[in-house]
C-alpha cells in the first residue's frame, strides 16, 4: 500500500515510504516522511501514542511531516504462547524484569541509525542542552520500561543511553518518552510558529525565564511592572535579564553556580543576593502591608 498522488497535482507532503506496523491494534501502515526527524518508541502500550504529541503544535507538525513517530509493540516479541516479555529478577526480589532476548528482538526490528535511550530514574538528568543535541540529529529510539526495568545485558549490548526526567518513579516509561519527544520536537525548525520564542525561554542561556505578564494592566490590585509598559526596549531587556538571574539564583542554585562560573560578575552576584532577600521579605509580608 502506498499513498496515491494528489489528483490536483499538488504536493503529497513528502510521504515517500510506508512502514508496516507491528501493532495488532490496527494492522495498518504508518506513513513516514523520508529524511524527517524520527522518534521510534518501543513500548508495551503503543496505544498511548501519540497522546498529547498529537495535539497543538507538535500534532500539526506531525501531520505536516516535519517529524515522524513510529511505535513498536514489545508484546509480539514475547516468549511462548502467552508472549511473556519478563521474568523474575536474578538473585531474587520483588517484581519482574524485561528479558534481554525480547528487548533485543524489538531493538533489531526498530533498526539501527538512531541513538537508543532508555527512560530510567537512574539515568542522567535530561537537560535542554541534550534536547537541542537530539533535535539536531536524525531522531531517537526510546525504550519504555515497565516492572523492575530491563535486563542490563541488552542495554550494554546496544550501548543504550539512560536518561531520567526527574528524581521520582513512574509506573512506566511512556509518559517520560512523551516528555523527551515534546521537548525535542519543539526545537525542530518550523514546528513552533515563532522560533524567536526559543531564544528567551528557560535554560536557553543557562537561566530560568523571567516572569511574564499580559493584559489587564491592573488585576486584583496587582499591576504589571512599569518598565514593561514604558516602551523602552533597552530597559525592558535589562529588567528581564535581572529577573532571570534573580530567579535562577533563588530557585536553582545548581544552574546559578554553572552560570556564575563563566558569566557572572561577583559584585553583581552579591547585589542579587540582597535583591533576592528583599524580594522574599516582600512576598512574606501580609497583603494589606504590600499595598
Amino acid at each position: 500500500m502506498t499513498d496515491q498522488p494528489n489528483a490536483g497535482g499538488g504536493k503529497s507532503h513528502g510521504r515517500l515510504s510506508i512502514r508496516a506496523s507491528l501493532q495488532p491494534r490496527d494492522l495498518m501502515a504508518e506513513p513516514q516522511v523520508r529524511g524527517a526527524w524520527t522518534a521510534q518508541v518501543i513500548t508495551l502500550f503503543p496505544e498511548a501514542f501519540p497522546g498529547v504529541l498529537g495535539l497543538s503544535l507538535t500534532g500539526r507538525a506531525l501531520a505536516e511531516g516535519l517529524w515522524n513517530l513510529r511505535t513498536t509493540d514489545l508484546r509480539p516479541f514475547g516468549i511462548g504462547r502467552h508472549r511473556n516479555v519478563d521474568d523474575t529478577p536474578a538473585g531474587g526480589g520483588a517484581g519482574m524484569v524485561i528479558r534481554p532476548d525480547v528487548m533485543d528482538a524489538a531493538l533489531r526490528e526498530a533498526g539501527p541509525g538512531l541513538p537508543v535511550i532508555y527512560l530510567s530514574p537512574r539515568g542522567k538528568p535530561f537537560t535542554q542542552a541534550r534536547a537541542r543535541a537530539l533535535a539536531n540529529g536524525p531522531g531517537m529510539t526510546l525504550i519504555c520500561g515497565r516492572f523492575e526495568g530491563v535486563d542490563q545485558r541488552v542495554l550494554d549490548a546496544h550501548a543504550v543511553e539512560e536518561i531520567s526526567i526527574g528524581d521520582y518513579v513512574l509506573t512506566g516509561g511512556e509518559l517520560a518518552a512523551q516528555v523527551l519527544i515534546d521537548a525535542t520536537v519543539r526545537l525542530i525548525p518550523r514546528v513552533l510558529g515563532n522560533q524567536e520564542s526559543l531564544a528567551e525561554e528557560s535554560f536557553s542561556d543557562g537561566l530560568l525565564e523571567h516572569p511574564q505578564y499580559t493584559k489587564p494592566a491592573l488585576w486584583e490590585g496587582r499591576a504589571i511592572p512599569e518598565v514593561l509598559l514604558s516602551g523602552n526596549h533597552a530597559a525592558i531587556a535589562t529588567w528581564r535579564r535581572d529577573m532571570a538571574e534573580r530567579l535562577t539564583k533563588e530557585r536553582r542554585p545548581d544552574l546559578w553556580r554553572a552560570y556564575g562560573e563563566t558569566r557572572m560578575d561577583p559584585a553583581k552576584d552579591r547585589q542579587l543576593s540582597g535583591a533576592s532577600d528583599q524580594s522574599r521579605d516582600y512576598r512574606e509580608q501580609p497583603k494589606e502591608l504590600k499595598r
